[in-house]
């Protein structure tokens, strides 16, 4: 079930308050989860918030899919993994497994879709040649010629 491919962004803890009437993770703390694990792996690409907001860019999700494999019950431990999926002139698709640490059981994936985004002129940019350079590095892709 483990993605080689893939490197720790995160981890959580399925607390009773983040759960819904039916007693398992709700639906809205999933998709957090992700998104939290989104920026750990963008930093991972040398993805700097701060840096990209004085340059006048950053990410904006396009497309989530989430498939669901198993229930998260109150008090599961869990650890959220990623890798980049393809890398296009201006977007990336990224690959997130939320994991039971207990067992190593597989919940929860996401395929997300992001594109590098010009905060001003609001439109899709080309991904910085430093971030496409370290996602070739981390998982072999290259962008499209």
């Amino acid at each position: 079930m483990t993605d080689p491919a893939a490197i720790d962004c995160g981890f959580a803890v399925a607390h009773a308050w983040l759960c819904d009437a039916m007693g398992h993770l709700s639906t809205r703390h999933y998709l957090g989860m992700f998104d939290d694990a989104s920026y750990q792996l963008f930093a991972t690409l040398g993805y700097d918030p701060v840096a990209a907001a004085a340059e006048g860019w950053g990410w904006a999700d396009v497309r989530h899919e989430i498939d669901y494999r198993h229930e998260v019950r109150p008090g599961a431990v869990l650890r959220i993994t990623g890798r980049i999926s393809a890398l296009g002139r201006s977007s990336i698709a990224a690959r997130f497994a939320l994991i039971d640490r207990a067992g190593d059981r597989l919940c929860a994936e996401l395929e997300a879709r992001t594109v590098c985004f010009d905060l001003r002129a609001r439109r899709a940019r080309p991904v910085p040649p430093a971030i496409a350079a370290r996602v070739g590095q981390l998982f072999g892709l290259a962008p499209p010629a």
